[in-house]
């Protein structure tokens, strides 16, 4: 038996010749474990020549089990560590992961099989279980020279022991008997005891959810510094509340990177075991020595484990990133609580440059528009080139514009209305005074950075920095068009929030949905719509009985909510005197659209017809302009209802057809046809009434 399991020197002169790696020390040791495994064999503790050879293993004979009887506990097979360290890469690694010469060996026990098949045989011939082919407790303390009633010996496979903590070692079947429990070491950890670590992220394998941060994700900043040097004094929990922008995770990549020289960062998403991910995200920053940053820590708080509280007391630094300030609750250990700051309008265009190389000088004014942080800016240069490859030509602004609007969640979409803006300044026929205020709003959010972080002027008080405007005017005016026109102007989507969705018949769902959608729309770079806003933000009214008071909660949840919001919110309503006087005060711009008047009127005729749409001679514009006093909206189904007429007939659209829509438009309004306003054209009016119903 010992000469068949007799494995040679040639693994040791392997090892001698691989250098001075990692790899070569691993394989040095196992060497050593090797020449221990044959003295254990040898000893032939568990030979019985009356056990038929093919069930070995699989069967106890009478002789047997008083041989095991008598012979009292299993003693030590050996003693001593595998092999001195002496400075070599291993102890390094190990020196990272917090373990000592025996936590060490006891790795490379448990690793074993992975790293020879051999051993599989020869663990189940010293267990005399051939279904046991990877090292137990029990005979991996024998191997290290240890008693199996040694408490410390068996302490290092605790849950709260250094292999176990930092994942290395996992203890497989625990319903077993403690000391025959099965050891299995990670595939990532057995990469990384034969791989050299001549680079971070080097051959070693690693899961894909995972990134490996070599390099400061951005220009550094005060801020970055600041957290670096904390790092650097061994501050190790740190949690960052993050930006609607989304600068957090860069800024401490950087940061962590500064201090210590690499970043693991994982991103924890619905649907993914996060507590998987951060103890693979962990492991990986314990083999590269380097700081760990999980963003969305939030995801890992829902999930109810008490992984935050183990993360905090692992060796290494960890910085989470969550939307919302720390919660007590979430860990016993208090972490250093910081808040991501704002990119300024210097960061952004380095942000731009660092991830265009340079190639476009104008992308930061291009994207002005656009809330978006380093990670983002990468994707979106990345999106911008694809786009000008495919098209086959040089890298444009339009392709840059198309890369920003890329990046937008698609969160919102659940909740509201997306409309992707085609309707510009053209289409939009309003007084001089509304197309200015209309103008002020886009030049508001363009220059938004520079006058509240350049130049200081960011409110308090706990406000966010977005932007509030009011469209007030009778229906048909143009408020929806004039919030589809701004949209396109900063060239983002309009989304248009469904009250539908929103308002809920049970008490606090309905604060619960707009929570949702602002939260959403601060993410997402988007004109948010509320049309018929005085549904919404009404006037609080005395209070008489529960269902007052409910009212009036749910307005005073919108006006700390919106007081808030980081986003562009839009508000429209056909009577401005039924929104809340605390409302109107929050506003940052009001723009209030009158009717037309016959000049404006004519031109909306004009344009809402257009180029192609047949007229027949008798049409005369000037006088449907200066007699029928209605909107845009009005004027707008006029024009549909008489080309529909006209195409039934197969005809040219003559002035009888536009009569007819209007006395129609006038039915639904519920205005009399009255002789004076439709002058010569009145008896078509009848005509109408008779086919119509008008």
């Amino acid at each position: 038996m010992t000469a068949e399991c007799d494995v040679g020197s040639a693994v040791r002169g392997r090892a001698i010749r691989s250098g001075c790696g990692v790899r070569a020390a691993t394989l040095t040791r196992l060497a050593a474990l090797e020449d221990r495994v044959r003295a254990a064999v040898a000893t032939g503790q568990l030979a019985d020549p009356a056990t038929v050879d093919a069930l070995r293993g699989l069967v106890v004979t009478d002789q047997q089990a008083m041989r095991i009887a008598s012979n009292g506990p299993s003693a030590p097979l050996a003693g001593g560590p595998l092999g001195p360290l002496d400075g070599s890469p291993l102890e390094q690694l190990a020196e990272r992961l917090g373990l000592d010469t025996i936590d060490l060996d006891l790795l490379l026990i448990a690793a074993a099989p992975d790293l020879d098949p051999r051993y599989e045989q020869l663990f189940g011939y010293l267990h005399d279980d051939m279904t046991q082919r990877r090292a137990s407790i029990g005979l991996s303390l024998r191997l290290t020279g240890h008693e199996l009633t040694d408490v410390a010996a068996r302490r290092r496979f605790a849950p709260d022991s250094p292999l176990r903590r930092a994942g290395l070692v996992d203890v497989v079947d625990e319903v077993r008997p403690f000391l025959t429990r099965p050891l299995r070491v990670p595939d990532r950890i057995v990469t990384a005891l034969l791989d050299d670590e001549r680079d971070p992220m080097g051959s070693a394998r690693i899961p894909h959810e995972l990134m490996i941060v070599v390099e400061p994700m951005m220009e550094t900043t005060p801020w970055i510094t600041s957290l670096a040097a904390s790092l650097d004094a061994g501050i190790s929990f740190v949690h960052v509340e993050d930006r609607p922008e989304l600068t957090a995770v860069a800024l401490a990549a950087s940061a962590v990177v500064l201090a210590k020289g690499v970043a693991v960062v994982v991103e924890l998403t619905e649907g993914r075991d996060p507590v998987a991910a951060v103890e693979a995200a962990r492991r990986e920053a314990m083999l590269t020595g380097g700081g760990l940053v999980i963003d969305h820590v939030n995801v890992l708080v829902d999930s109810n484990a008490p992984t935050l509280d183990q993360l905090a007391g692992a060796p290494i630094p960890i910085v989470v990133v969550g939307r919302g300030r720390w919660r007590p609750e979430w860990a016993k250990h208090v972490p250093l609580a910081l808040v991501a700051p704002p990119l300024d309008e210097t960061e952004r265009d380095a942000c731009w440059t660092r991830a265009l190389g340079g190639d476009f000088g104008d992308a930061a004014a291009i994207t002005a528009a656009f809330r978006l942080g380093p990670q983002r800016i990468e994707r979106a240069a990345t999106a911008a080139r694809l786009a000008a490859r495919h098209r086959g030509g040089r890298l444009e602004g339009a392709d840059i514009h198309a890369g920003a609007r890329l990046q937008n969640a698609s969160g919102l979409q659940r909740l509201a209305r997306r409309i992707e803006p085609v309707a510009g300044w053209s289409d939009l026929v309003v007084t001089a005074q509304v197309s200015a205020a209309l103008r002020e709003v886009t030049a508001r959010v363009r220059h938004r950075a520079l006058v509240l972080d350049g130049w200081q002027l960011r409110r308090g008080g706990g406000r966010g920095d977005g932007l509030t405007a009011m469209f007030s005017g009778p229906s048909g005016t143009g408020k929806t068009l004039a919030a589809e026109v701004i949209a396109r102007e900063l060239g983002v989507d309009l989304h248009t929030v469904d009250l539908a969705t929103v308002v809920d018949k049970y008490i606090g769902e309905t604060e619960k949905n707009l929570d949702r959608i602002f939260d959403e729309a601060e993410q997402v770079n988007t004109v948010l719509f509320f049309d018929e806003a005085d549904a919404l933000f009404g006037k609080r009214s005395e209070v008489r009985d529960a269902r007052d008071r409910y009212a009036n909660v749910e307005v005073a949840y919108l006006l700390q909510r919106m007081e808030r919001f980081d986003g562009l919110a839009i508000l429209a309503t056909n009577l401005r005197l039924n929104i809340d006087d605390a409302f109107a005060r929050r506003l940052d711009v009001t723009v209030d659209f009158p009717k037309p008047k016959a000049a404006e009127r004519l031109r909306l005729w004009v344009h809402l017809i257009g180029r192609r749409l047949p007229l027949d001679d008798t049409v005369d514009l000037p006088f449907l302009a200066e007699s029928f006093d209605i909107a845009g909206g009005s004027i707008r189904n006029v024009v549909v209802t008489a080309a529909y007429l006209a195409a039934e007939a197969g005809r040219d659209v003559t002035m009888t057809d536009f009569v007819r829509g209007v006395a129609r438009e006038y039915n639904k309004l519920g205005l009399l046809c009255l002789e004076h306003e439709f002058g010569p054209w009145f008896g078509c009016v009848d005509e109408s009434s008779e086919t119509a119903g008008v």
